[in-house]
């Protein structure tokens, strides 16, 4: 069963339409590349020794091993659970907090946002799965529509989110010269690639309902653009995320959580 994917081309006028299978494919190939490049850092996490003394693991499975051991109550005598540590220093990262509120707000917005928006899309994507996969039995599902309309309020308010926090983070590398002064080409190239996302995200909606965020254009351009923009988040925040700084956004959670320090 083929299920049209609202993305395509426009040629001529006529607008060439990417199916669900090819666009699967894509999206394969994005988590593909993002496996590889995990268990590229998890081999390179496991080359080091695990003790005193001994000599290098050379295991991909040594670090999840050795992560198990450190959240465990004998690896040392931090009394905050893992729990603590998950809600409290991942989730609402009161390390940061305490040291600068409106660095916090601007992480808590993009973190937030952006995670919102990925357990939406992932949703879709299974419900769009789902509904697939129990039509060619012939058993009948919630339409990826209706779905689609559920979630449309919820994207927008997680988008603007999200925008709120890539502003503060732009006025701050433009603005404040002690952030400026440490921002490396890396930085500039993760911010950049992120409002870059959200904007065309924000052109596809606008498009797509024909609101001030289209900019006025034509809304054959919808489809060209909803795909250009999905093709673009898949690469870049999922497939780039291990080959990048983005990698922080899985190896601090992963040391809060061995170090169960806490405050």
């Amino acid at each position: 069963m083929a299920l049209e994917y609202y993305s395509g081309l426009v040629i001529d006028g006529e607008i060439l339409r990417i199916s669900f299978v090819q666009f699967m494919i894509i999206a394969n190939l994005a988590i593909g590349l993002f496996l590889v490049g995990m268990y590229i850092n998890l081999k390179k996490w496991g080359m080091g020794s695990t003790a005193y003394g001994e000599a290098p693991a050379k295991s991909i499975m040594a670090f999840p091993k050795m992560l198990m051991y450190q959240m465990s109550e004998r690896a040392h005598a931090h009394n905050q659970s893992v729990l603590e540590t998950f809600i409290m220093d991942i989730v609402f990262q009161r390390r940061i907090l305490q040291r600068n509120p409106v660095r916090w707000f601007m992480h808590f917005t993009i973190f937030f946002g952006w995670m919102a928006l990925f357990l939406m899309s992932l949703l879709m994507f299974a419900v769009e799965m789902v509904h697939i996969g129990a039509g060619a039995i012939g058993l009948h599902t919630i339409e990826p529509e209706v779905m689609r309309q559920m979630l449309s309020l919820p994207n927008v308010i997680f988008s603007y989110i999200l925008l709120t926090g890539i502003i503060i983070a732009i006025y701050r590398r433009l603005f404040l010269a002690k952030v400026r002064e440490a921002t490396i080409a890396y930085d500039s190239i993760l911010l950049g690639g992120l409002t870059f996302i959200t904007i065309t995200g924000f052109l596809a909606y606008g498009l797509r309902n024909e609101n001030f965020w289209g900019l006025g254009m034509d809304p054959l351009l919808a489809p060209p653009m909803a795909l250009f923009h999905s093709i673009t988040a898949l690469l870049f925040c999922i497939a780039y995320i291990p080959y990048s700084k983005y990698i922080h956004m899985i190896a601090i959670p992963l040391a809060l959580l061995a170090n169960k320090g806490g405050e």
